[in-house]
C-alpha cells in the first residue's frame, strides 16, 4: 500500500539510510508503484507511491528548498486559496503536491486543520529548525509508530517497522482481545507489541530530539454546532453535496466509478458535474448469474450514458486461494482477514480498467448512521479461558461507551473497522470517497433528528438533480415515490430477501444449520429477482475451500497459539464443512491470525512481493537486524 516511512534519530546516517530503505522495499508491493528516500536534519525517510498519483511527484519543495514535504493519500485545494496556489504550480511546472509547500507557508501551523481529504505527510521545516508528522482528521491514512530512547520510528504499514525491528515481532495481548471481540482494534491500538497508530488529526511535531504530540482537530468542535430545521438542512445538504463532488472527479488519470444499487453511488451518479468525461462503471459480482446490484448499477450506467463492466471472481480465486487469503492479511497488517481476499482482487481488476476508483463507501455510516460495527460474539469453545475472559470484558466496556453518531461512524468505525477494506483497495487504486469531505460531515452533525436515519434526504436529492435515476429501484426498495401501497411491499420485498441472502451467505444461526439446503434453494430461487451477495463465504468453506480450511484448522502451528481451546479447532472445522454449524467468523478469526504470526512474525525474510499471474512470487532477502 502507498504510503511514507521515516526515522527520527541521531543514529549514524548510513546506517539509518539502510533501514529506510528496507523499510521502503518491505512496502513495494507491486510493479507500478513509485518510490524514493530523502534525509536531511536527522530525518530518515522514504515513500512509496501509485505511478500515477498525486503523491508521485514527490519529494516536494518550494522555491528555496529549505521546506520539504512527503506526503501519501490526496488532499483537495481550498476553494480560494488552495486553487489559485495549484494554478500558479501549474503554469511554473512544480509538480502536482508543490502548492501543498506553498500553502504551508502561508498559513504556518494553522496549515494542517485546513486540509481536506484523505492523507498523511512528512514535512521538514529547516527555516524553523522543525519536522511534523501529521494526518487526516479521522486517521483513514494510518501512521504506524514506535518510540524508545529518543528515537522514533514510523511507517504506513506496520510490516516496515518489523521489518527493522524484529523485537517488535510479538502479538499486543490486549490488541488480540479488542480483535476477538470486535474484529479489530480499537482506540488506535495494534495487534503488534509496543506499535501504536498516530491518532486522527494530529500534527505531531518534532524538535531539538523532543516531541510535541498535539492534535489540530477534535470532533467535538463540529459536536458543538447548532442542529438545523428539516427544511434549512436539505437546503444547505444539496448545495453542499453539488459544490464538493467535483473536486472528486478532478483526475489526470481515469475513474473508474464503483457502482452498486444503493443510494450513495446514485447520489454521486445524480450530480456528476457536465463537464466529466472518461468515465468507466464497474461492480463487482460473484462466478456467474447478477446480483441485484449488477441488474441496478448496469442501469444507473446506461442512463448515464455510461460504460458498465461487471467484474467477476473467476477460478483462480479459488485454486489461488491461499495466495490471495496471505495476500490480504499482508496488505492490510492483518487488519483484513481471510473473508476479505477478494478486495485486492477485484481492485486488481479494476485498476486495468482505471486507476483511480471513486466509490459512495461510507455514505451510509456518516449521513444516515448505519453500522456494521458490533461484537463478533465468537464461540466460546474456540478460545483459551484465559482470553475467553478478557474478550468478554473488553465487550462490555466499550458497550459502555456512547458517542455522537456521526462521531462514531466518522471518528470510530470507519477508521477502526472498516480500514481493512480502505487498505487492501488502496494496494491496487486511489481510494476516493466524497463522503468523508470535511464540508460535508460537518454538516451531518447539524441534521435533525428525524433525518438523522432518513434515506429520504438522498432520495430527493437524486430526483431533484436527475429525475430519471429515481426511477430505477434502489437495493432496499426506494424510487422516486416512496409512498403508498407499491412502495410498502418493494421495501417488505426487499427487506425480506435482504435477510434471506445475509442467512444464506454468512450468517446463519448454529440452529438452523440443517436448513442449509432449503434456504440454498430458496436463496437460489431468488436469482430472477436479485441476489444481493455475492461473496458466500460460508458455502466457499464447505465446497471450494474445505480443504484449505481443513488444512489450516488442524495444522500443527495454529494449535500452539495460546488465544484458542486447541481441541475445539478441529471438531469446528468438521461441523462446518459438514453444515452441521455454522463457524465462518471463528474460521476467519483463527486463520487471520495464524497469518499475521506467520507472515509478518516468522517470516519476514520472505515477503510477499509482485503479483503475477494472480500468484504471489515470494523472494529472500537478508534480514535487517537493529540494535
Amino acid at each position: 500500500m502507498p504510503g511514507i516511512v521515516g526515522i527520527i534519530t541521531q543514529r549514524p546516517s548510513d546506517e539509518c539510510q539502510r533501514l529506510v530503505k528496507s523499510m521502503v522495499i518491505s512496502m513495494e508491493h507491486e510493479p507500478f508503484y513509485d518510490s524514493g528516500t530523502h534525509s536531511e536534519m536527522g530525518i530518515y525517510a522514504g515513500w512509496v507511491a501509485h505511478g500515477d498519483s498525486f503523491a508521485a511527484g514527490q519529494v516536494f519543495f518550494n522555491e528555496e528548498k529549505d521546506i520539504a514535504l512527503l506526503f501519501s493519500g490526496e488532499c483537495f485545494a481550498d476553494p480560494e486559496t488552495g486553487a489559485e496556489l495549484k494554478r500558479k504550480g501549474h503554469e511554473l511546472g512544480e509538480a502536482a503536491g508543490s502548492w501543498l509547500v506553498h500553502f504551508y507557508e502561508e498559513q504556518g501551523d494553522r496549515f494542517f486543520e485546513k486540509l481536506n481529504g484523505l492523507f498523511s505527510g512528512l514535512l521538514i521545516d529547516k527555516k524553523r529548525n522543525r519536522v511534523f508528522l501529521f494526518n487526516d482528521r479521522y486517521g483513514i491514512e494510518r501512521i504506524y509508530y514506535y518510540e524508545a530512547e529518543g528515537e522514533f520510528y514510523f511507517a504506513s504499514e506496520a510490516k516496515a517497522l518489523l521489518r527493522i525491528l524484529p523485537k517488535l515481532r510479538q502479538f499486543d495481548d490486549e490488541g488480540v482481545v479488542q480483535y476477538l471481540a470486535f474484529g479489530c482494534t480499537l482506540e488506535w491500538r495494534t495487534l503488534f507489541k509496543d506499535i501504536q497508530v498516530l491518532p486522527g488529526g494530529s500534527a505531531w511535531s518534532f524538535e531539538n530530539a523532543k516531541c510535541q504530540k498535539r492534535k489540530y482537530f477534535s470532533p467535538e468542535t463540529w459536536e458543538a454546532q447548532p442542529v438545523l430545521t428539516a427544511e434549512r438542512f436539505e437546503s444547505e445538504f444539496q448545495e453542499t453535496f453539488k459544490s464538493i463532488l467535483p473536486r472528486y472527479f478532478e483526475s489526470e488519470s481515469k475513474i473508474g466509478v464503483s457502482l452498486t444499487g444503493g443510494l450513495d453511488t446514485r447520489m454521486i451518479m445524480a450530480c456528476r458535474p457536465d463537464s466529466t468525461r472518461d468515465l468507466v462503471c464497474y461492480t463487482f459480482s460473484g462466478e456467474k448469474g447478477l446480483t441485484l446490484d449488477d441488474r441496478l448499477a448496469a442501469q444507473v450506467a446506461r442512463s448515464c450514458g455510461l460504460e458498465h463492466r461487471l467484474l467477476r471472481i473467476g477460478s483462480d480465486f479459488f485454486s489461488d486461494f491461499a495466495v490471495h487469503a496471505d495476500r490480504t492479511v499482508y496488505l492490510t497488517d492483518g487488519c483484513f482477514g481471510i473473508l476479505g481476499a477478494h478486495e485486492a482482487y477485484f481492485n486488481g481488476q479494476a485498476r486495468r480498467l482505471a486507476p483511480m476508483r471513486l466509490t459512495g463507501n461510507f455514505g451510509s455510516e456518516v449521513l444516515r448512521g448505519v453500522s456494521t460495527f458490533k461484537p463478533l460474539e465468537l464461540s466460546q469453545d474456540l478460545l483459551s479461558s484465559e482470553f475467553r475472559c478478557a474478550v468478554d470484558s473488553s465487550v462490555r466496556e466499550f458497550s459502555d461507551s456512547e458517542e455522537h453518531a456521526v462521531t462514531f461512524a466518522a471518528f470510530q468505525e470507519i477508521p477502526w473497522n472498516l480500514f481493512g477494506s480502505v487498505a487492501a483497495c488502496r494496494s491496487q487504486v486511489t481510494f476516493r470517497t466524497p463522503y468523508l469531505d470535511n464540508e460535508l460531515v460537518t454538516l451531518a452533525y447539524r441534521a435533525p433528528e428525524r433525518l438523522r436515519k432518513s434515506s429520504l434526504l438522498a432520495s430527493r436529492l437524486v430526483k431533484a438533480n436527475e429525475a430519471v435515476l429515481s426511477e430505477i429501484p434502489t437495493d432496499r426498495g426506494f424510487v422516486s415515490d416512496n409512498s403508498g401501497l407499491g412502495f410498502l411491499f418493494r421495501r417488505l420485498f426487499a427487506e425480506a430477501t435482504f435477510k434471506i441472502d445475509y442467512y444464506n451467505s454468512e450468517g446463519l444461526p448454529h440452529g438452523l444449520s440443517r436448513l442449509d439446503p432449503v434456504l440454498r434453494r430458496v436463496s437460489s430461487g431468488m436469482g430472477i429477482l436479485g441476489l444481493h451477495k455475492y461473496l458466500p463465504y460460508r458455502h466457499w468453506f464447505r465446497r471450494e475451500l474445505a480443504g484449505y480450511v481443513h488444512d489450516k484448522l488442524t495444522g500443527p502451528q495454529i494449535r500452539t497459539m495460546p488465544f484458542w481451546n486447541s481441541g475445539f479447532l478441529q471438531r469446528m472445522a468438521h461441523a462446518h464443512i459438514h453444515g452441521r454449524k455454522n463457524y465462518v467468523r471463528e474460521i476467519n478469526a483463527v486463520l487471520a491470525l495464524e497469518a499475521v504470526e506467520r507472515l509478518l512474525f516468522r517470516d519476514l525474510s520472505h515477503e510477499p512481493s509482485h503479483q503475477s499471474n494472480s500468484r504471489i512470487e515470494r523472494f529472500a532477502t537478508e534480514p535487517v537486524l537493529t540494535r
